[in-house]
């Protein structure tokens, strides 16, 4: 789960930015992702690598909230 920004930026490069992106297993086990080898919030991805955007629930954006908050 992550909240997204799309960038402008050429053909083949990163155009969207990933702000506080959690690796979510269920609504008990959420980690920022990457954690384990990075402390940053912010990550760069081309809309070409997003393989699925979804609306999530109120109480994992709940949860996602409390984490990130």
């Amino acid at each position: 789960i992550s909240e997204i920004v799309e960038i402008d930026a050429e053909i083949g490069e990163p155009n969207c930015k990933l702000i506080n992106p959690y690796l979510f297993k269920d609504i008990d086990d959420m980690k920022p992702w990457k954690s384990e080898i990075t402390n940053q919030t912010e990550f760069m991805i081309r809309s070409e690598d997003i393989l699925t955007i979804a609306d999530p629930t109120g109480t994992v954006v709940d949860r996602y909230v409390e984490l990130t908050s």
